[in-house]
């Protein structure tokens, strides 16, 4: 009688045990991933600690890159992810429609500036108007994000060669970027307009300029005193209580008024496994992306995530981390989700 009531009761409590496992794995919390550009980081990361607070039955995971990592993420990793934001909208549609999303929100700006610290060879005597020629001494280093892998990076290129135009200075891109590279970046003007080519292989010739997968990984270089400069957003020079120099606005790709005199200037990247991008990439005004993939594992949560950012919350939390935000305008409204319509502005008119 007593083996049969232990048997019994292992039985028991086996059941017991399964049954509170189902229980556990009923409440486990969904997950929502969000991927984003590594400029947008303080922003977001405060963004996902406060719609944790508000809807505490979900749990976000982020993951930051740069803006062409975080499409490819999705695109060719084969990977879900919930919510997508880039540095460049652009991105969205040339890398993801038709197979991976059909729409885009462009919600905010940004400007390129030339980052430093005090300990940064010339921080006293660098400008807006001599910042090249500080930039070309064989004494000083500066680094930029790999402009295969981050807006950032080939933003940096187009301001760089914007600046030959704006200063009427020829060499300006010869002396800080193509003879620092092997095999060398080129470029090509057609009347008045100017390409550069990136090689599928780009490297340093030297330490006199340094590439990192995201602006925000130069910064550690930065930080450490291995390089003076860094081409940087405006926004994280900010948050990072960095010097900067302000370019003007014909360079630092923040003007709709000077929009046609950035088209000047398209970065091209001539190589087969670059060719879902049609290969080139327009200067124009800096506007950060956002989309939700056809394949999220949580599209209704990732609506509710995108609400948030587009809302008066998410506006305050950007602003408070010094990064402008715009009016919401949308690329296909028609096909956004119809709980995003009532933050739109318009229908992109550009």
């Amino acid at each position: 009688m007593k083996v049969k009531q232990i048997i019994a009761g292992i039985i028991l409590a086996g059941l017991f045990l399964s049954l509170n496992a189902c229980g556990l794995r009923e409440k486990e919390k969904p997950k929502l991933k969000v991927i984003y550009a590594g400029s947008l980081i303080q922003p977001l990361e405060e963004a996902s600690k406060q719609f944790n607070k508000l809807y505490p039955e979900v749990e976000v995971e982020t993951e930051g890159h740069g803006s062409i990592q975080v499409i490819r993420y999705v695109t060719d990793l084969g990977k879900k992810a919930d919510v997508l934001l880039v540095a460049d909208y652009s991105l969205i549609s040339s890398l993801m429609y038709d197979d991976y999303a059909n729409w885009y929100i462009k919600f905010a700006t940004n400007q390129l500036v030339i980052a430093y610290t005090e300990k940064s060879k010339y921080a006293a005597k660098i400008n807006s108007a001599n910042w090249y020629e500080i930039l070309s001494l064989p004494e000083v280093k500066f680094g930029l994000a790999h402009p295969l892998l981050d807006a950032c990076g080939y933003r940096s290129l187009m301001a760089i060669q914007l600046a030959e135009l704006y200063y009427q200075k020829p060499n300006i891109f010869k002396y800080l970027i193509a003879n620092n590279f092997d095999p060398s970046v080129k470029v090509q003007k057609d009347d008045g307009n100017y390409t550069i080519f990136i090689p599928e292989v780009i490297k340093p010739l030297s330490q006199k300029v340094s590439l990192r997968g995201g602006s925000i990984q130069v910064l550690a270089l930065l930080d450490a005193g291995l390089i003076d400069y860094a081409f940087e957003y405006r926004s994280v020079a900010l948050q990072h209580g960095l010097k900067f120099v302000e370019l003007p606005p014909q360079i630092n790709l923040s003007s709709p008024v000077c929009d046609d005199f950035y088209r000047r200037v398209k970065v091209n990247f001539g190589f087969q496994r670059f060719s879902a991008i049609g290969n080139e990439q327009a200067g124009k005004v800096i506007f950060y992306g956002l989309t939700i993939p056809k394949n999220a594992r949580n599209p209704l949560w990732a609506e509710e995530y995108v609400k948030f950012i587009l809302g008066p919350e998410g506006k305050k939390i950007f602003t408070e981390h010094e990064h402008p935000v715009i009016p919401p305008e949308a690329d296909n409204l028609y096909q956004i989700p119809p709980a995003l319509a009532p933050f739109i502005k318009k229908e992109k008119t550009w």
